[in-house]
């Protein structure tokens, strides 16, 4: 019984990612808005009501890959070792996150990565509809800075937290992206990209007394 499910979840995954790895190259080769859904299932060789039931709109076929890492940032605080704050370990994972080329940083020159981001970042539909996935990881992230820190339900602050670490990590990531369009490498930018994480921590941890505000 449990092969069975296995294979079955197998076989699953591999019409998802087929699916998706059409819609895709249709989107790349010819823009996300001229390409329609049927399009897609034919080049993936499924019906239309088979795509729907892996990807519920036409969105999601290209914003699922942002959702594989959706909660990341509250994992990253839930699971971080008993003496270190919040903002330490969300620091010190994006810093890892550069080095290793974690597109989600938005510090990878892979010609794949950086067509997808342009896709992404360049259609108004898909930067108006990942406002959906971004309000869901802020939730969950708020979630759990509210108890890291033993607040209440009620309590704001850990929501606002949520909202600037948010805000701050897709200001870096876009800002990644855009050196690398301009014609740098991933190397060239690495501490560069770092030293803005920094600085940007710095800003989360101090506020904006003394400099803007």
């Amino acid at each position: 019984m449990n092969e069975a499910i296995g294979l079955r979840a197998r076989k699953k995954e591999r019409t998802r990612q087929a699916i998706s790895d059409a819609a895709i190259a249709l989107f790349l080769a010819r823009g996300y808005d001229q390409v329609v859904v049927a399009e897609v299932a034919a080049a993936a060789e499924v019906s239309k009501p088979t795509l729907f039931r892996y990807f519920p709109t036409k969105e999601d076929l290209v914003l699922h890959r942002f959702a594989d890492h959706q909660g990341e940032w509250a994992r990253v605080v839930a699971e971080r070792a008993p003496d270190e704050p919040p903002l330490a370990a969300l620091h010190r994972h994006l810093v890892r996150g550069l080095h290793e080329r974690d597109p989600v940083t938005g510090l990878n020159d892979v010609r794949e990565v950086l067509a997808f981001h342009g896709l992404v970042f360049g259609t108004p539909s898909l930067c108006a509809h990942l406002v959906h996935y971004r309000a869901a990881d802020e939730a969950a992230l708020a979630e759990a800075l509210r108890a890291a820190a033993g607040a209440g339900p009620d309590e704001l602050g850990p929501r606002l937290a949520a909202a600037q670490l948010t805000a701050v990590r897709e200001v870096l990531a876009r800002e990644n992206w855009r050196r690398l369009t301009a014609g740098h490498t991933a190397d060239q930018l690495l501490p560069q990209a770092e030293a803005a994480a920094d600085r940007a921590f710095e800003l989360l941890a101090t506020g904006l007394a003394g400099r803007w505000a």
